[in-house]
């Protein structure tokens, strides 16, 4: 069998956040990505050697401001299905691979774009971050609790799900279209469309004054008792999504609790009495034990892992979720197929390490001079 992109060939050009992420998702799947790093080091939270986001590709060095290596990566273009970058806009074209450059080179390339304000716009060419972008997309104020200051998700919503993700869907979008037009085509993926498109429910539902404006208040963002976080006696938690009547009522019945001595469950006007109440039974038990107590059951209980705890987990473990192939764990490629191989990992490269290979592989001919090789 082989992998879903088998013979896919994708150039990343070094970046950090999105970028590097969609191209080990398309990785993950089987392309093969070359990524082309700095001859400067990039400040990252991880050294790129540890960085399992790096994961699954091979790694050349060009100083593109040297002509002799900025042709070679050009001549890796003209070879390639996919490019993605994600500079600021016209940093690209000014260092002579922007996607005119790279297009009319190779009229079937599927150029991607990936920055947080898009490619055009008043904020085009302003610094921002994963808080910026989901601030203006709406997101970031419905996330939080009640009278309190919002809450940042991580860079989940804004980087990976809005950007990185919308940068996959881009590509294999445009991949399908070339099948039928023969030509590529550039992407820009913004993280501010891309966060507010995750948004479609939650702009249906303000639209028609079913969400208020008031943060911490509604069903699902932790003002409904049932769909919130509870503290153990252990001090440790456990997440709680009986949303549905019959898992609500199968919570009350773990819980111990009668029916009728609670309100209605979409009594807005005594959610906080029945957080109270809900709050004291959890506290009595340790997280593991209430875990025991809901296992099996439609109660939408689970506990809140701690990293270190999830490849243990049963159902995690049974499923192979979390990947300890290289010694070390971290999430195992996704989605899954019915016939497609889903490759085994490999480390991430040292920065400029299979520059000959690359070369030799993809039928471009090595520039004088040894460069990027170490």
């Amino acid at each position: 069998m082989e992998t879903v992109l088998n013979g896919l060939r994708v150039i990343e050009m070094a970046g950090i956040g999105p970028g590097p992420h969609a191209a080990m998702v398309l990785a993950d799947l089987g392309a093969d990505v070359v990524r082309v790093d700095r001859p400067t080091p990039m400040t990252e939270m991880v050294e790129p050697e540890n960085d399992f986001v790096l994961r699954n590709r091979r790694s050349l060095i060009a100083d593109l401001r040297d002509l002799d290596q900025r042709e070679e990566v050009l001549e890796l273009v003209d070879r390639a299905d996919v490019l993605i970058e994600c500079y600021r806009p016209g940093v690209a074209e000014r260092l002579g691979i922007g996607p005119e450059v790279c297009t009319r080179r190779n009229p079937r390339l599927i150029y991607g774009r990936i920055t947080g304000w898009g490619q055009e716009g008043p904020l085009a060419l302003t610094a921002g971050h994963d808080i910026n972008y989901i601030a203006l997309s709406g997101a970031l104020g419905l996330i939080g609790r009640r009278e309190e200051r919002p809450l940042a998700p991580l860079n989940l919503i804004g980087d990976l799900g809005g950007g990185s993700l919308y940068l996959v869907i881009g590509i294999l979008a445009a991949l399908l279209e070339r099948e039928r037009s023969g030509q590529g085509q550039v992407i820009d993926a913004a993280m501010v469309d891309g966060a507010s498109s995750l948004l479609a429910m939650y702009w249906a539902l303000a639209e028609r004054e079913r969400w208020s404006p008031e943060r911490g208040t509604n069903m699902t963002d932790g003002g409904g008792p049932f769909y919130d976080t509870y503290r153990c006696a252990d001090g440790r938690y456990v997440a709680v999504g009986a949303v549905e009547p019959k898992f609500y009522a199968e919570l009350l019945d773990g819980l111990g609790l009668d029916p009728a001595n609670l309100p209605d469950q979409m009594d807005h006007s005594q959610w906080p009495a029945v957080r109270e109440v809900f709050a004291e039974v959890f506290a009595s038990r340790d997280r593991d034990v209430w875990a025991a107590v809901f296992a099996g059951t439609d109660a939408c209980v689970t506990p809140v892992l701690e990293l270190a705890e999830v490849p243990e987990t049963p159902h995690m473990a049974a499923r192979g979720t979390i990947d300890h192939s290289l010694g070390q764990n971290q999430p195992a490629p996704a989605p899954r197929f019915s016939r497609s191989d889903r490759p085994s990992l490999t480390p991430p490269p040292a920065p400029g390490a299979d520059r000959d290979s690359v070369l030799s592989d993809w039928g471009v001919r090595a520039a004088s001079g040894a460069y990027g090789s170490e």
